[in-house]
């Protein structure tokens, strides 16, 4: 099991910075995709990418992803993640909680 979600953080020079992190829950381990002052839909879907590349190089077989309904991730991203076996599961509405 998956959950991936955005952190932001503010530079030492001023600049706002967004991280995409994955963590499995099985071994606890985070995944830093990358970060970008603009994460817009093709960042997102080539960081996907690269993660189900990832997983399946590392041998390790998730089933399902956590995210929430942030407008950052484009419905591609369910696509490409359903081609790899994974299947998206969406956290409720204003329950920041249930992820």
């Amino acid at each position: 099991m998956l959950a991936c979600d955005f952190i932001e953080a503010i530079t030492l020079n001023g600049q706002r910075r967004y991280s995409l992190a994955v963590i499995e829950h099985a071994s606890r381990r985070i995944r830093v995709l990358g970060t970008t002052a603009h994460p817009n839909g093709s960042w997102v879907i080539q960081a996907i990418r690269n993660l189900v590349r990832d997983l399946e190089g590392a041998g390790c077989r998730a089933r399902y992803l956590i995210r929430d309904r942030d407008a950052k991730f484009p419905a591609l991203m369910d696509e490409i993640l359903s081609d790899a076996g994974i299947e998206t599961v969406l956290t409720g509405i204003r329950m920041p909680r249930m992820n």
